[in-house]
């Protein structure tokens, strides 16, 4: 995601709220128990003053032992994603909800207020990924990166997500580019976001200390749009709270993650 405060694109100007990195986690291994019936012999059973006789000499014979059910070894991943903290917690539940065995790094949201430390950072990490024999794919869009990020691909034979940020994976390109032309002054939220405005926009900004630079900063939008991932009452308290903040209605858009599902299928070519 850009952090340019341009109208001709409307991308939000920084959101930090670091990631710990975190792997695809691994199905476990359930083995069976191994269990062994007792041996039961009839006799003579005494219920308070109630004697019931029973067949003199029935034996149940010796059950053998049941053998233990061999588990397949999980598999080991082959495949590597480095993954924008902002996109960390949908890749994570896309991921597990669809069985994929890969390894997820993330690298810190943060970087977005930087947008020129993206690409070497993610080189450093696929470089070490790759000694360890991994194939890699870049979970970013060109996110403010001017072609970074696409050189790197070009030279350590990786890929990454389409788009110019994160919001055309969510809501499609030509959704967005449409809605920019319509309305150039459209401030975009995520999930992401709204939960995270007030550390990673407000206080990475200045803005919670010096207030006053709210017009440098968001003078020139004229509507605030929230491309919802999943909604729920907290989220749309802290959505209405930003939009509050901006003096602008809020437009809600519905877009889920299936947009991003999709794409990371096609970049990750059907991982197993």
């Amino acid at each position: 995601m850009s952090s340019s405060p341009t109208a001709a694109t409307s991308t939000t100007h920084s959101w930090t709220s670091s990631s710990s990195p975190s792997n695809a986690g691994s199905a476990g291994t359930s083995t069976a128990g191994t269990s062994t019936a007792g041996t039961s012999t009839a006799g003579t059973s005494t219920a308070g003053t109630s004697t019931v006789t029973t067949a003199p000499t029935s034996t149940a014979p010796t059950p053998t032992t049941a053998p233990t059910p061999t588990t397949a070894p999980t598999p080991t991943p082959t495949v590597a994603v480095i993954v924008c903290g902002a996109l960390s917690a949908h890749v994570r539940e896309i991921t597990a909800r669809r069985g994929w065995q890969i390894e997820l790094h993330n690298l810190p949201s943060l970087l977005h207020n930087h947008p020129e430390r993206i690409a070497p950072a993610a080189e450093r990490l696929t470089v070490e990924l790759q000694a360890r024999g991994l194939r890699v794919a870049l979970g970013y869009a060109d996110c403010g990166s001017y072609g970074a990020l696409d050189e790197l691909c070009s030279r350590l034979g990786v890929r990454r997500l389409p788009g110019l940020h994160c919001y055309d994976v969510f809501a499609g390109p030509d959704r967005l580019r449409e809605m920019f032309e319509r309305d150039p002054g459209t401030y975009l939220l995520t999930d992401f976001l709204v939960r995270g405005f007030r550390r990673s926009v407000l206080a990475e900004l200045g803005l919670d200390a010096h207030p006053e630079l709210w017009p440098d900063y968001f003078g020139h939008y004229r509507r605030l749009v929230w491309l919802a991932q999943s909604r729920d009452e907290a989220l749309e308290s802290e959505a209405a709270a930003v939009a509050e903040m901006f003096g602008l209605p809020l437009t809600v858009l519905d877009v889920g993650t299936g947009g991003l599902e999709r794409e990371l299928e096609l970049l990750l070519g059907g991982a197993p």
